[in-house]
């Protein structure tokens, strides 16, 4: 796996990440053995980065991850979500997360809010100091990101707690504006950057070159549509969509190449791009995503695409 450096921070991370959404149950339970396993082999094929959030699973990828990881290994988690431990007879909240425990999501973005988060993750992964934290999906928090959330980070990537930091969303538009407003290492942009969704590259990514920003990006298979799925974007895809995803399958095809080895690869092209992150849920999805990612890829093939 080849590292590449954050910003102008000291972090590295491998070209491909394991994202912890899978192992917490998306969509569908994971048992603790699973979890355990995809850990393993990921470590086992040479994967040093690792993305989560107290989003995933209440906590549970966190700890996963915390009892799975050995060695030199990057993690990322996030703020932005307080955890709070549901009341006797509290119904619990609508989730997509499968066997969550019982906790209810709460936004907070003071600097007391990114502390306490912080504090609790960092416990739930057993260490002190974490490499990476994003601010998670702050789509309808953004001045309180400029007042309040930024500053802690700030700070805490002044004093060592934290080596770099980012924000995670899935548009480009508000992430552009961060990178140009603040001292940001690293953003996370998920579904924006594909070989069905580019708009990444009108704004985003253009600004990350500018400012010296690195940039992960998640959802490259735009949640299932380029893997074989009918969904984009967590809906059914419409007609246009399938019928694009026919023709890259057909191009791919002619040169020898899955689509979804392609569509793993593809962000990697630009100069800004450090890594992609894919959510697995067991030990053969990992090795299936690291097969197609070391899969050789000719240039004619991009030069079609």
């Amino acid at each position: 796996m080849e590292l590449r450096t954050l910003g102008n921070t000291s972090v590295e991370i491998t070209t491909l990440g394991l994202g912890g959404a899978g192992i917490a149950g998306l969509y569908a339970a994971v048992s603790d053995a699973e979890a355990a396993a995809t850990i393993r082999r990921a470590l086992d094929r040479g994967i040093r980065y690792f993305d989560t959030a107290p989003h995933y699973g209440a906590g549970r990828a966190e700890s996963y991850l915390g009892g799975g990881l050995t060695g030199d290994c990057v993690i990322s988690t996030k703020v932005g979500r307080m955890l709070v431990p549901l009341q006797p007879g509290e119904p619990a909240e609508r989730s997509e997360f499968a066997d969550a425990p019982p906790f209810r999501r709460v936004w907070d973005w003071s600097a007391e809010g990114i502390l306490r988060s912080l504090s609790e993750s960092l416990e739930r992964l057993g260490t002190d100091r974490v490499d990476i934290v994003f601010m998670h999906d702050p789509d309808d928090h953004e001045e309180e990101v400029y007042a309040a959330a930024y500053p802690a980070l700030a700070a805490l990537r002044e004093q060592g707690v934290i080596g770099a930091i980012g924000a995670g969303m899935n548009q480009s538009a508000m992430l552009t504006r961060f990178v140009e407003r603040l001292d940001l290492d690293v953003v996370l942009c998920a579904g924006r950057y594909t070989l069905l969704d580019r708009s990444a590259l009108e704004d985003l990514l253009p600004a990350c070159e500018r400012r010296g920003t690195s940039v992960v990006v998640g959802g490259v298979y735009n949640s299932g549509l380029l893997a074989g799925g009918t969904t984009y974007d967590y809906r059914p895809a419409p007609p246009d969509l399938l019928a694009r995803v026919a023709r890259l399958e057909e191009i791919c095809a002619g040169h020898g190449v899955p689509l979804r080895a392609a569509a793993l690869r593809f962000p990697l092209r630009h100069p800004a791009v450090a890594s992609v992150v894919t959510g697995c849920r067991s030990a053969a999805e990992v090795d299936d995503n690291a097969d197609l990612f070391e899969r050789d890829i000719p240039d004619a093939l991009w030069d079609e695409l």
